[in-house]
């Protein structure tokens, strides 16, 4: 087979380095890109002739975006914020190192503080890393606070008595808690965004490529929560089986060779099986296989 021409819509894309990084990648793969790391490079290979790939801070990721050094790139609602940066964006993207679900930025004090409510803290001093939002945060709702970039272990800025609370990101609140903080306030939720440079958004043929990555983005995540299941059934059991069905869509129902049974081919919650399967082997299926999905469009 033919290798795809490469229509000129070369893609400069972004990938996030450091705690997105593997998850990304991971997710890339799903959706049919290879993602070749070197040691030490910037600048990993792919197998798509129409992108170019760049490894970049989440951090910096808008940035890069906004200014057309980057044509699309993965990163943070949050540092979308915090730059304040004029990209398109092309969509929201939940997964993340731990869960696919929304990270949360919170206002944290000392487990003994008295401090119970943002109010509280006016004139007091604020360590964090996401300090434009924050200000931004607080100059809002009328607060007067100091707010102080935290160059990293920022739970311990409070412990150290360096800061009165701290603005951090949190999935669990695991990390907050083991340093003897209590969260007083969230502030806002964040996942990922695919976020694309307002000229390359509005080229056709870069647009089309951007919106196929999306696609097929949002497809691999959508099969991380579902599979396949296929099964042979006998035909005057088809109704009791397909009421124990939930599916996104109707089964697939396909002849046998012995024409008393059919095979019936589905996609359901992963989160169902365990009970789907003894309950439809009871209903008369046979032979049931259970797979994986990659992508689910």
């Amino acid at each position: 087979m033919a290798a795809p021409q490469n229509n000129g819509a070369l893609i400069k894309f972004g990938i996030p380095k450091g705690s997105l990084q593997d998850a990304t990648i991971a997710l890339l793969a799903r959706a049919g890109w290879k993602i070749r790391q070197h040691h030490r490079n910037y600048f990993p290979e792919v197998n798509d002739p129409e992108l170019r790939c760049s490894m970049c801070r989440a951090q910096e990721m808008s940035r890069y975006v906004a200014s057309g050094t980057l044509d699309l790139g993965l990163t943070g609602k949050d540092w979308v914020l915090e730059n304040d940066s004029d990209v398109v964006v092309v969509s929201d993207l939940i997964y993340s190192k731990v869960s696919n679900r929304p990270a949360r930025w919170v206002l944290a004090v000392a487990g003994d503080s008295p401090y119970k409510r943002p109010e509280d803290l006016a004139g007091k001093k604020i360590a964090t890393e996401l300090c434009n939002f924050t200000r931004n945060y607080f100059a809002s709702a009328g607060i007067p606070v100091e707010v102080e970039y935290s160059w990293g272990a920022t739970e311990a800025k409070v412990v150290e008595g360096l800061a009165d609370a701290i603005v951090e990101v949190t999935e669990t609140g695991t990390t907050i808690k083991a340093h003897g903080l209590r969260i007083i306030a969230e502030l806002m939720q964040t996942n990922t965004q695919l976020i694309a440079n307002k000229a390359a958004w509005n080229d056709p043929a870069k647009r089309r490529k951007i919106e196929q990555i999306d696609m097929l983005l949002h497809g691999a995540l959508d099969a991380e929560s579902l599979v396949g299941l296929k099964m042979n059934v006998p035909k005057d059991r088809m109704k009791d089986i397909l009421d124990h069905l939930p599916a996104a869509n109707s089964p697939t129902v396909a002849n046998l060779m012995d024409d008393t049974w059919l095979s019936v081919e589905i996609v359901v919650a992963s989160s169902t099986v365990r009970d789907l399967i003894p309950a439809l082997r009871e209903k008369g299926a046979q032979a049931i296989i259970e797979y994986a999905l990659n992508k689910v469009i």
